[in-house]
């Protein structure tokens, strides 16, 4: 029943000591602008492939991917099949007998896998992993202990029951989750050694705009982008007026993100309480920042603050600059000077070059 789709494009790599490979895949049906089969392969958080059946798309994301292709051409080969044939095709077929088993109408349905399998590079201990989601709910996960497939939900008995039955679709998955997957799993620690292992810690700053704008813990020039950063009272999670931004690249490969802290309801004497906790995922030592007045960078400048001199320099130009925009509208320059713009005689002039001809 279980094909081996995409094992070299997808894989995930967590620390230095376990590795795991981590694949996504996604078959949809009746679902517009929508590729059928798409698959994803994050290693250490971080995408390094990605598959569009529909786009005809077969990307490695990290140059190390690169090389395994260029290194092995038959993988690339079997890759682009299982990408552009077998995967959509299985996936087709899977969605067409859950509609059958639950008597839904052709509409729109959506089948999503996540397997893979994780690595102790020390203890060489291995676990592998097989879920089904369907519909955007958890539907059916296989135990490896009992090798049996458990329902997630009422709806998907019908299928644990029929895939049970199917004793060597079970042990393929197995083999490929506790055996082939590991063994392509090391030879990609192998090549992108140098790309999982790299950890980089950001330098963490706190921002704010105005004394009423939140205060921004912001972090910037991390490495790899599965990190966590929030806000504690206490030396405990909050969320209430907490506002997470998205983690986003920067120009050199590293990364950035922040999240916001609206302290309208603080006392300042309470700001002692709270600090901003950044983890890097594979480091152990957290960094850890309090909320001090003191090292809040603004551009915001306070009227105290603000030089006297600066102060009164920028009143008297204002009060020089009114009197020549006033000077301007009350005097006008004629061949023999200036002269008062709205006098008896210039009235005159005025009504007589309107009646002079052409």
């Amino acid at each position: 029943m279980k094909t081996l789709f995409l094992l070299l494009l997808f894989c995930h790599v967590s620390s230095a000591v376990k590795h795991s490979m981590m694949i996504f895949i996604t078959g949809s049906s009746g679902v517009p602008n929508l590729s059928e089969f798409v698959g994803s392969l994050e290693v250490d958080g971080s995408l390094v492939g990605y598959c569009d059946s529909n786009k005809k798309i077969l990307e490695p994301k990290q140059d190390w991917v690169k090389k395994v292709f260029e290194d092995d051409p038959q993988y690339f080969e079997w890759a682009t099949q299982e990408c552009f044939e077998n995967g959509p095709n299985i996936f087709k077929m899977w969605i067409n007998n859950l509609k059958q088993h639950l008597n839904q109408s052709e509409g729109v349905h959506l089948l999503q896998e996540m397997l893979g399998c994780e690595w102790d590079d020390e203890t060489g201990e291995v676990n592998g992993f097989n879920q089904f989601g369907y519909n955007g709910e958890d539907f059916i996960s296989l135990d490896l202990k009992t090798l049996t497939w458990i329902a997630l939900k009422p709806q998907a008995v019908t299928t644990a029951l029929e895939w049970d039955a199917d004793k060597i679709g079970i042990e393929y998955v197995k083999k490929t989750t506790t055996e082939i997957f590991p063994g392509f799993l090391k030879k990609y620690v192998d090549y992108g050694n140098s790309s999982l292992q790299r950890k980089d810690r950001p330098s963490v700053s706190l921002l704010q705009k105005t004394p009423s704008s939140p205060v921004t813990c912001h972090a910037t020039g991390f490495y790899p982008d599965s990190a966590l950063m929030f806000w504690r009272k206490d030396r405990e999670e909050i969320h209430e007026d907490v506002d997470h931004g998205e983690i986003l690249p920067n120009h050199d490969e590293s990364f950035q993100m922040s999240v916001d802290l609206n302290l309208s309801s603080v006392p300042p004497e309470d700001w002692r309480r709270y600090d901003c906790l950044f983890q890097l995922s594979g480091v152990k030592n957290d960094i850890v920042t309090k909320l001090d007045k003191a090292e809040i960078r603004t551009n915001w400048v306070s009227p105290s603050e603000f030089p006297a001199g600066a102060v009164i320099g920028v009143v008297v130009g204002l009060l020089l600059l009114a009197l020549c925009i006033t000077g301007l509208f009350i005097w006008r320059r004629n061949k023999n000077g200036f002269r008062p713009a709205y006098t008896s005689d210039s009235s005159a002039s005025l009504s007589h070059r309107n009646s002079a001809p052409n």
